[in-house]
C-alpha cells in the first residue's frame, strides 16, 4: 500500500478534532494498516481525546536541535539524522498505531530551517506508515509555512457558518497552488439536515463529502474527558466513517 498523508484542517471550533479523534479510533478497529497519528495542534486537543500519555513532543525535538544549532558542533546532516531518531524514539505506540504530538512553543522567535528539517523529518517518518493522519493547528498559519507540503489529501471540517466555509475555501487555496491535482474535501460537522448540507453545497466549489449531525454521544465523551477509543458506534461516528470512504480514505 503506497503511504498517504491526510490533513485535517478548518477554521477552530468547527470539530475537526472530533473528526479526528473518531478517524483515530476507527484506524485502531479496523487493524489493517500501520498508522501515524500526528496532533499537531499546540493546544493538544486530540492528544486529550485519545487519552495518549504525555511523551517527548515534536516541540521539545525541537527546542533540542536549536541547543545543538548554537552549540555549532553539528552539520546539517547530522542534525537532520538526529532529528529523525529523536522523533521515532518519541513515537507513542499503541497496537497497530504510533502517536506524535506537536508540545507548545514556550520560547519566542523564528527558526524557519529547524521548521524545515523538522517537515523533512517528519516526511521521512510517514513514510513508513501506511497512512499518516494529521490534526493540524485551526486556520491556515501551518499552511503557510508550509507543513502541508507532504498532504496528499485534506479533510477540511466546517460548520454550517459561511465564515467555516470561507476558512476551508482558504486553506484548500493556499494548500494547493497552481492547479495541483492533489486532493480535498469538505465535510460539515453539526448541519441539521440534508437541505442545510445541500445548501451549502450549492454555494461552495468545494467538494462535499456529507454532514455529521449533533450527536448526545459525541457530548458526553467531550463533556466527560473520556477516550474515543472507547466511543461505540453513533449517528456522528457512522457519519465520519461515511465520508473517509466516500472520500476513499480508507480504501
Amino acid at each position: 500500500m503506497t503511504p498517504r498523508v491526510i490533513a485535517v484542517c478548518g477554521k477552530g471550533g468547527v470539530g475537526k478534532t472530533t473528526v479526528s479523534a473518531i478517524t483515530s479510533h476507527e484506524l485502531f478497529r479496523r487493524k489493517d494498516r500501520r498508522a501515524l497519528i500526528i496532533d499537531a495542534d499546540p493546544a493538544g486537543g486530540l492528544q486529550m481525546a485519545l487519552h495518549f500519555p504525555e511523551g517527548t513532543s515534536i516541540n521539545q525535538v525541537r527546542v533540542e536541535t536549536i541547543s545543538e544549532i548554537k552549540k555549532k558542533n553539528r552539520d546539517k546532516k547530522d542534525l537532520a539524522r538526529g532529528i529523525d531518531y529523536m522523533l521515532a524514539r518519541a513515537l507513542i505506540e499503541k497496537g497497530h498505531l504510533a502517536f506524535l504530538s506537536l508540545g507548545r512553543p514556550e520560547e519566542v522567535g523564528c527558526y524557519c530551517s529547524v521548521n524545515t528539517l523538522l517537515r523533512e523529518a517528519i516526511e521521512e517518518l510517514s513514510g513508513k506508515f501506511d497512512l499518516t493522519l494529521i490534526d493540524a493547528e485551526a486556520g491556515i498559519e501551518q499552511v503557510n509555512r508550509n507543513v502541508m507540503k507532504a498532504v496528499d489529501y485534506l479533510l477540511l471540517v466546517s460548520d454550517t457558518s459561511a465564515k467555516a466555509v470561507k476558512v476551508a475555501e482558504t486553506i484548500r487555496g493556499v494548500a494547493f497552488k497552481h492547479g495541483d491535482k492533489r486532493k480535498a474535501g469538505l465535510l460539515v460537522n453539526r448541519a441539521r439536515s440534508v437541505e442545510e448540507l445541500e445548501e451549502i453545497r450549492g454555494r461552495t466549489n468545494l467538494d462535499v463529502l456529507g454532514r455529521v449531525p449533533e450527536d448526545e454521544t459525541i457530548r458526553k465523551f467531550d463533556g466527560q474527558n473520556l477516550s474515543f477509543f472507547d466511543l461505540p458506534s453513533c449517528p456522528a461516528s457512522e457519519a465520519v466513517i461515511r465520508a473517509l470512504s466516500v472520500a476513499r480514505i480508507l480504501d
